[in-house]
C-alpha cells in the first residue's frame, strides 16, 4: 500500500543491540532483528512502512529525533533506560512534534520505582508496557488509526 503519510520510525535505545542476551523472563528472548521482523510484518498489515533505528549513544538518538520529521510521519519510541531520565531525548521528541507511542517490552510499572517515571509523559499518545512484542502491534494499530492507514 502506498500512502504519503504512512511511515513509522521505530526507535530503540541503549542495549537493544544485545536484546537476545538480556533476561528472557523480562525481555522475551528475541533478538532485535527478530523483533524488527515482527514489527515490519505487523506494520505492513496496517498499511504502514516501518523504518528502524537503534543506538547506544544518547547523542545519536537525539540527532535522529532532530531529523525525524524528514524521515517519518509518526514514531514508536523504546528508549530503554533513557525513557526514565533523559530530558534531552524528551526535548528532541517534543521538537519532532510527530504522533508517537512509547513502548516497553517489560512491565516497567511493576519493576523498580525509578522505572515508573517516564520523561515522555505528555509527549506521546500512549505508553504501552508489559505486553512484550505485542505492545508494538498495539502501538502500530494506534498509529495507523491516527494516520488514517488502517488496512483492516
Amino acid at each position: 500500500m502506498t500512502n504519503a503519510h504512512n511511515r513509522v520510525a521505530v526507535l530503540h535505545g541503549v542495549n537493544f543491540d544485545i536484546l537476545d542476551r538480556r533476561d528472557p523472563e523480562v525481555y522475551g528472548g528475541l533478538s532485535l532483528r527478530d523483533l524488527e521482523t515482527k514489527i515490519e510484518r505487523w506494520g505492513g498489515e496496517q498499511g504502514l512502512k516501518t523504518i528502524f533505528f537503534q543506538t547506544n549513544s544518547e547523542g545519536e538518538f537525539v540527532e535522529y529525533l532532530h531529523r525525524l520529521p524528514e524521515l517519518a510521519d509518526s514514531a514508536i519510541v523504546n528508549a530503554g533506560a533513557w525513557s526514565h531520565y533523559s530530558r534531552a531525548i524528551a526535548d528532541a521528541l517534543d521538537v519532532a512534534a510527530l504522533p508517537a507511542v512509547e513502548v516497553h517490552l517489560s512491565d516497567v510499572e511493576s519493576r523498580e520505582d525509578w522505572r515508573k517515571l517516564s520523561v515522555f509523559d505528555g509527549l506521546v499518545l500512549a505508553k504501552i508496557c508489559g505486553k512484550g512484542p505485542d505492545g508494538y502491534r498495539e502501538a502500530l494499530e494506534l498509529l495507523a488509526g491516527k494516520l488514517g492507514t488502517n488496512a483492516g
